[in-house]
């Protein structure tokens, strides 16, 4: 059985625990980005999860019950089209190709959907996520209530299939974490790259085709994200786009971009000097984002909290902020202050990580099941877990701030696979401690 089979049954098996029924997961449609000009294909990450299928205009139709199926719906042979748009595997090729029981042209839904959910108990989909099929689900349901003199029963509920594909996708296989492995090679790769290549008077457009061109000459077939390249007090600017500001002497510059390889993501940050050298107050916010990142690495491992790794992060920011009098002690009072009145978010506003796979903010609950006194823990940690690490410091102009930090924007992010004992920064080749950013810049 191959992996995106072995998955299927997961599913169906999961299905069959509530019951049984049939789920219907469909792929991502293409869209006209002008004109008769598409924005560049990516299918949907569920629906890649459970088949390894990249055409458009599919569906997976799963049904759990005495005896399981799987089965797709997808375009048929068209040899008029694959000369203009490229190969297509057709319903037979693909079943083939793909281990699936069956396989039917994608026109054929509206035929075999009524069939296939005769009788069956629940329904297993997204409402919702798709008007257009939610409106033919509305369709077949009552094509089935149609024979119900005829004894024929339709699903009398509807289940969310994402919230149990969300729970399997956040603990990866060994499949996954080697290509996630991969990309984050790829991309630390490049974020070297452009260290390299940085110096005043390039734009931040510059080093963005840097990356890219890393990305693709390694294999990668996308950006994970829109890359953010960030120079000066762009920094400061949290989803900054890259954009034509010139890289200047004395500024940092704040590089956030990953690609993404076989359909599953990298992420990184690095923040350095435009010029290889760092100020000495540049250099102490950064070296306090890594105390900081170094804290939230030392709680990532099994059995710890989702937000135990934000927490230790914001009690070593929260203390530099005081230290460097970016926070008046006056005025906010002790580290336990700063903690509880959120005062430390003026210059750190975000959380310290996010789950990491398939999407850039890869899907899971970040909190575990409700306890027996109803209360929502944080998510416990487990092995197969990918989550980033990214502390970050941001000082806007303020005149109750010290002048020589203003304009500053740090943040440093790495990959962290949890392993059994700890975690592993699968991202850690990309430079990262001021010796070493300042010794590849310099060569």
């Amino acid at each position: 059985m191959n992996t995106y089979a072995a998955r299927r049954a997961a599913l169906m098996a999961q299905m069959r625990a509530k019951g049984g029924g049939v789920a219907v997961i469909p792929t991502a449609p293409e869209v006209m980005r002008n004109r008769d000009a598409d924005y560049p294909y990516r299918h949907d990450s569920y629906f890649y999860y459970l088949s390894g299928f990249t055409e458009p205009e599919a569906v997976i139709v799963l049904v759990a019950g005495e005896k399981d199926q799987s089965i797709l719906f997808c375009r048929e042979k068209n040899l008029e089209r694959e000369i203009w748009d490229g190969y297509r595997y057709g319903p037979e090729a693909a079943r083939e190709a793909f281990g699936f029981d069956a396989a039917y042209p994608v026109s054929a839904l509206d035929t075999e959907m009524p069939k296939l959910m005769a009788n069956a108990p629940a329904m297993f989909y997204s409402l919702g996520s798709d008007g257009k099929l939610d409106g033919q689900v509305q369709q077949w349901l009552q094509a089935v209530r149609m024979q119900a003199r005829a004894g024929v029963t339709a699903p009398t509920s509807v289940h969310d299939v994402r919230v149990l594909l969300d729970d399997m996708r956040l603990i990866k296989d060994a499949d996954e974490i080697g290509i996630m492995k991969k990309a984050a090679a790829i991309s630390a790769e490049a974020h070297q790259r452009a260290m390299q290549l940085s110096r005043p008077g390039l734009r931040e457009y510059h080093l963005e085709a840097e990356l890219l061109h890393e990305f693709r000459r390694n294999g990668s077939q996308f950006p994970a994200y829109g890359s953010i390249v960030a120079t000066g007090a762009n920094a400061c600017v949290l989803h900054y786009r890259a954009s034509d500001a010139e890289l200047k002497d004395g500024d940092l510059v704040l590089i956030d971009a990953g690609c993404e390889l076989d359909s599953y993501a990298s992420d990184i940050t690095r923040t350095f000097p435009a010029n290889g050298k760092f100020s000495a107050p540049q250099q102490e916010l950064y070296e306090l984002v890594l105390a900081a990142q170094e804290a939230a690495v030392a709680v990532t491992k099994p059995g710890m909290r989702f937000m135990d790794g934000h927490d230790a992060a914001v009690k070593v920011l929260a203390q530099g902020m005081l230290d460097t009098g970016l926070l008046d002690r006056n005025k906010v009072g002790s580290l336990e202050d700063v903690i509880a009145k959120n005062a430390y978010s003026q210059f750190y506003m975000h959380r310290t990580g996010h789950w990491l796979g398939m999407d850039v903010h890869d899907v899971g609950e970040y909190r575990d099941p409700p306890a027996p006194d109803g209360s929502k823990p944080w998510r416990t940690l487990q092995p197969g877990m990918v989550l980033t690490i990214e502390p970050g410091i941001y000082v806007r102009p303020d005149p109750a701030v010290p002048e020589k930090y203003w304009n500053i924007g740090i943040r440093i992010e790495d990959d962290a696979l949890v392993t059994a004992s700890g975690c592993e920064l699968i991202t850690a080749a990309a430079p990262k401690t001021v010796a070493e950013i300042e010794a590849v810049m310099k060569r």
